[in-house]
């Protein structure tokens, strides 16, 4: 019984647990290829062109949202990534 409970206290739902998950997320975003992935599900930049006045579809939106990712969180991802290395390695 005291083993059950000290199980689920470590497994607990907590921000830093949010913080990281969000953080695996982006890095997901940030690494997909283009050519290799997003072309062959139809999600590459060149396959979505779309002509002027027409209306944004949802994977023109998605598509856009990934780029952004992978523009503007590059870097501050890299910093926050060395961040929670070394918090991993400091606390465990």
């Amino acid at each position: 019984m005291i083993c059950r409970q000290l199980q689920f206290h470590n497994m607990a739902f907590t921000l830093w647990t949010l913080f990281e998950a969000s953080l695996l997320c982006l890095n997901a975003v940030c690494v997909l290829n283009e050519d290799r992935f997003l072309a062959k599900v139809g999600w590459a930049s060149w396959q979505n062109v779309q002509g002027f006045g027409e209306p944004f579809t949802w994977k023109s939106h998605m598509l856009n949202l990934i780029r952004s990712i992978r523009t503007v969180a590059r870097v501050p991802l890299m910093f926050l990534n060395i961040l929670i290395i070394i918090v991993k390695l400091v606390l465990g």
